[in-house]
């Protein structure tokens, strides 16, 4: 079979499976003695080992069953989780992350693992320090090699006996092998899916992530029901090939009980330490490894799962349905200029409501973009816990608004800087326990993520309750690394030596560790930020903690605008940027400290011309008596941009200017208006220092 056709779906699904594991492993982490979440684990553990054997990633599978051995145990009580059995599987975590990477890369997934084996295999095996004594976990496993029948706990012993009871045939089922098989648990699965064409599976012995795993000697047996008679059963399963033989049992409410009091009862001399067995089904109650893979199969086909509610979608068909939408929302204000200019009333009812339904479905092409940051943020609680043990530092971190939703575009871009900053706060931010008690505070330091919508855009917070920053650290740094002059530090103010750390090569570290210091990051965490449209802002009180602030456009794609003019030419500035407009004479106009300035709002910001700086030749602000200004604002600072006049607000498609020019400063980008004109958009960013 061309197992390609899967690879896809294998490399999402597996990341999901992943990143469960991660979260349910942190969980965990913090409830060692939580048996549900040892079983969630265990779950998406032996679906991911599945997977990976089924699309032929031995190494995967292998290594994941080996850290399902070791679950095994803990959800059956028989080992405890203790910190160095934590540390093993969190290795084991990221080694199966590595090979997922190589194969989304191209690669074949192989990876030497032999020593995160051996750990785990040691582990089973009770050799580690701080174990429980060996002889539990030799017994449990002598017990399963042993045992020679089928245990059920009540739920389902009463299936059985339910199943009985309606008149369908309970059959017990014993198939051999041939000595020379070679494929024991592809002939195993084959007769499963004989099997499952005809009734249901109830339990099976060995479990069924043995026998797919092929870890079974010829023999495996198992509860079936079914309304087909045993005979017929009996020659379909010896219809498979390289089976000797199949013996199916019909069983009664009488032999039932029988057969699980016996199955019970050579458990019990197996292993004295398990529990009594259970009133109704002779069997340990909770003791039983269930199937998980046969019983979901079960589940859904008996309709007791609700069905699906997504689909995964290529990026790739995204990205052309919105350059599809764009097209059309051009040309939907092109016809609604039409329909204004030809005074049809029917051809303007028209157009009306292919914008009214248009709007509607511009609505649905973004939200199908929307992702939430959660999909970032989820990586982050492991990344934090091993930077804490790496630094030897406590560190909470806690997420709030994770369910906030960023386009897609900017969701892809900004794991990166989130990185840098969280751990620029768990290195220079949070204090060393000593420290900390010295100075009052808990010993374990709290790192806040948050993320929320205001307005157009969302805002992303990382803030720690740890040193803070010294403005007289920072200077002397500069001044040492000549960032600054000492005329231009002494002037400036507490904001501006705080946007000192984004300057490239500046670090404040005093050594170089794996964590920072390589005076690498934080340059690079703005020039991403300021990419895409946005800002980050520092707020900080020695001492006290630190808060870096990140403000990122809602969507790159889709935006609602204000259409200016200059002269011929014609401008766009995001709505999400705009304060207000305004009307001001010239003579209000001030000139200070060699600046022009204007009084807005009981205060005086800079007032900058537009046609100045891009030089617009048909157009002379000077000449006019009143100027049309735009207030915009970036962060807490506002400005003014004078300009000719205002054309209307409208929604705008952004197209990037790609190679076709360079960076120029103060241009974001370029849209193409209803009558066909292009109008650079402005980025109002570059105009507030």
């Amino acid at each position: 079979m061309d197992m390609n056709q899967y690879l896809t779906m294998f490399i999402d699904e597996s990341n999901d499976h992943l990143q469960s594991l991660n979260e349910n492993m942190l969980q965990l982490e913090n409830n060692p003695d939580d048996l549900g979440i040892v079983q969630v684990i265990f779950r998406s553990a032996h679906t991911l080992k599945g997977m990976a054997a089924t699309m032929g990633f031995e190494d995967l599978a292998s290594l994941t069953h080996q850290m399902e051995n070791v679950l095994d145990l803990v959800r059956n009580e028989k080992l405890t989780m203790q910190d160095y059995i934590f540390d093993t599987l969190f290795k084991s975590l990221d080694a199966l992350e590595s090979m997922v990477q190589d194969i989304t890369s191209g690669g074949d997934g192989k990876s030497d693992v032999s020593s995160i084996v051996a750990a785990l295999q040691s582990i089973v095996r009770g050799e580690s320090p701080a174990h429980a004594p060996t002889g539990d976990v030799k017994g449990a496993d002598q017990g399963s090699a042993s045992h020679p029948g089928i245990t059920l706990d009540e739920f389902q012993y009463s299936v059985l006996e339910q199943s009985i009871s309606e008149g369908h045939k309970v059959l017990y089922i014993q198939v051999t092998l041939r000595e020379d098989c070679q494929l024991k648990a592809v002939r195993a699965y084959m007769v499963f899916e004989a099997l499952e064409r005809s009734g249901e599976i109830v339990k099976t012995h060995p479990d069924v992530q043995d026998i797919e795993q092929g870890e079974f000697d010829r023999v495996f047996s198992l509860y079936y029901i079914t309304q087909r008679e045993a005979a017929d059963m009996e020659s379909q399963i010896l219809g498979v090939s390289e089976i000797e033989t199949a013996q199916v049992v019909s069983l009664d409410h009488e032999t039932l009980q029988q057969m699980v009091q016996q199955a019970a009862a050579a458990l019990e001399t197996a292993k004295p330490e398990a529990q009594q067995p259970s009133a109704a089904a002779s069997a340990p109650e909770s003791k039983s490894t269930p199937a998980p893979a046969k019983e979901a199969k079960a589940t859904a086909r008996s309709g007791g799962a609700n069905p699906s509610r997504t689909i995964r979608v290529d990026i790739e068909r995204l990205d052309v349905l919105m350059n599809l939408f764009s097209e059309l929302l051009i040309d939907r204000v092109r016809l609604e200029q039409l329909a204004s200019e030809a005074q049809n009333q029917e051809l303007t009812d028209t157009v009306e409501h292919m914008s009214r339904v248009s709007s509607d479905l511009q609505n649905i092409v973004l939200k199908l973009r929307m992702v939430p940051v959660d999909t970032v943020f989820n990586r982050f609680p492991r990344m934090v816990r091993d930077l804490a043990k790496t630094l030897d530092k406590k560190i909470d971190l806690i997420i709030t608004g994770a369910d906030t939703e960023l386009d897609r575009t900017v969701i892809d871009e900004i794991g990166d800087p989130l990185v840098h900053l969280l751990r620029n706060s768990a290195d220079h931010g949070i204090e060393p326990v000593a420290d900390r008690i010295a100075a009052g505070k808990p010993e374990t330091g709290t790192v806040h993520l948050r993320a929320f919508h205001s307005g157009n855009n969302v805002f992303i917070e990382i803030e720690d309750d740890g040193r803070g920053i010294y403005r007289e650290k920072i200077l002397k740094n500069a001044l040492q690394k000549g960032v600054v002059t000492e005329a231009e530090a002494e002037a400036m103010t507490d904001e501006e030596v705080h946007q000192l750390l984004f300057a490239p090569g500046f670090s404040t570290a005093e050594k170089i560790s794996d964590v920072s210091g390589r005076g690498v990051g934080l340059d690079v965490v703005k020039s991403k930020i300021v990419s895409l449209g946005g800002n980050v802002t520092i707020y900080s009180t020695p001492g006290k903690g630190t808060n870096f602030s990140v403000q990122l456009p809602l969507t790159l794609s889709i935006i609602a605008a204000m259409l200016i003019r200059m002269g011929s030419e014609k401008y766009a500035i995001p709505l999400s940027s705009i304060v207000e407009t305004a009307v001001i004479k010239r003579g209000h106009v001030k000139n200070v400290h060699g600046s022009r300035m204007v009084h807005f709002r009981e205060s005086m910001i800079p007032i900058i011309s537009l046609s100045k700086v891009f030089e617009v030749p048909d157009f002379d602000e000077e000449q006019e008596e009143e100027t049309e200004v735009v207030v915009i604002r970036k962060g807490d600072r506002l400005a003014a941009l004078a300009i000719d006049d205002f054309i209307g607000q409208s929604e705008i498609v952004i197209k990037n200017l790609g190679r076709y020019l360079p960076a120029i400063q103060g241009i974001s980008g370029a849209t193409i208006l209803g009558d066909g004109q292009v109008a650079l958009i402005i980025d109002a960013n570059a105009f507030i220092k």
